[in-house]
């Protein structure tokens, strides 16, 4: 008589695991992390160019509060895109994409999500 063997990992009907839900989940709220800093460097950088132009300085030291506010809404844009299509389960090239650059935004949030959506490469269509 033979034991019924269990998979070794928890599979829904179709096949599916929790690994590129979880991923996408971790992006998106990375994402929004991203976009939240952005809007605030970005209304950083509006106060201080309005502070300098009313004292007479030049603006040129806000330079780096709008070159990160771009790179972190780009990210975050990019980021949420990922989860997204983590979550669909579809081009597993931008779900990536994605999980790497919340990485970028939020470290602890970007390792786990590259992990598990490397991991689920077989699942995206």
């Amino acid at each position: 008589m033979t034991t019924p063997t269990t998979p070794s990992e928890p599979t829904g009907a179709a096949g599916k695991t929790w690994r590129p839900t979880t991923a996408g989940i971790l992006n998106i709220v990375a994402g929004v992390i991203g976009l939240i800093v952005g809007i605030v460097l970005a209304a950083i950088h509006g106060a201080m160019s309005s502070m300098a132009w009313m004292f007479g300085f030049g603006a040129m030291g806000t330079a780096p509060f709008i070159a990160g506010a771009t790179i972190a809404i780009i990210f975050g844009i990019v980021a949420i895109l990922g989860g997204v299509y983590s979550l669909r389960r579809k081009i597993w090239g931008l779900a990536l994409a994605g999980s790497i650059l919340a990485f970028f935004l939020v470290f602890f949030l970007g390792i786990p999500s590259i992990i598990f959506v490397a991991q689920a490469k077989k699942e995206f269509t």
